[in-house]
């Protein structure tokens, strides 16, 4: 999926989502709360953009992308909630990722591009003042990463094996990259986990909260582990 149409995909999703989530806190809010502590409601949903840093020798393959994240989820109490959170970076490959890919198709623009889904069930511990909160959350669940060139690229022979070649998908055997193959993307699915913190200031005379969060993101993807740290700002209620 090129990544207009990908990117085009994903607001569709997320508009309805929230659209969904802000209904059902309307709903929420008509219903008279029994047994409940604090001055939220027991649903929780919250929406951020991101940029997200590859670590590690990912780094060396992508730069500094953008990305999404929404999550919907159950506050058990003041301080306890579990959430499912979608999210998506964008992975815009570095020169030295392409350099041999270039030389290898003897086509200097051509180019790549990435993406990173992660679908996650979280626990999410709170620290709520009045105005200004502080929270950790951690949880695991499903990533999925795709790359793709901007053209097929045939391998000739001999042609030493290197992590860029492996990033774009390509096999090796004997220290070099397996001849004749021709490529133009490649994904993976792995388990994963994450884990973060991050700060909240509540909105005057409202439940909707800003915050501002650093996530990292681990999973092991095939030929090169993902290992992805991104900031979000956005809005919790």
């Amino acid at each position: 999926m090129k990544g207009t149409a990908f990117a085009n995909c994903l607001a569709r999703i997320l508009f309805g989502t929230l659209l969904f989530s802000i209904s059902s806190h309307a709903q929420e809010q008509n219903v008279e709360p029994q047994n409940v502590e604090y001055d939220e409601g027991r649903l929780n949903s919250n929406v951020a953009i991101s940029a997200g840093t590859p670590l590690s020798l990912m780094a060396k393959f992508a730069t500094v992308g953008v990305g999404v994240n929404y999550g919907v989820g159950y506050n058990f109490d003041r301080h306890n909630s579990l959430i499912g959170e979608f999210m998506w970076n964008d992975l815009q490959p570095t020169s030295g990722a392409l350099n041999q890919i270039r030389a290898a198709a003897n086509n200097p623009n051509l180019n790549g591009h990435g993406n990173f889904v992660g679908l996650m069930a979280n626990y999410r511990l709170r620290f709520e003042g009045k105005t200004f909160g502080a929270y950790l959350i951690a949880g695991g669940g499903g990533f999925y990463r795709n790359v793709s060139l901007s053209q097929l690229v045939t391998v000739g022979n001999s042609v030493t094996c290197s992590p860029e070649w492996l990033w774009w998908g390509f096999s090796c055997s004997s220290g070099v990259v397996t001849s004749r193959q021709t490529l133009a993307s490649s994904s993976s699915t792995a388990p994963g986990a994450d884990g973060g913190v991050g700060f909240t200031v509540k909105l005057p005379d409202s439940r909707y909260k800003f915050y501002i969060e650093a996530r990292y993101y681990y999973s092991p993807n095939k030929s090169v582990s993902t290992q992805l740290l991104p900031i979000s700002a956005g809005i919790r209620f």
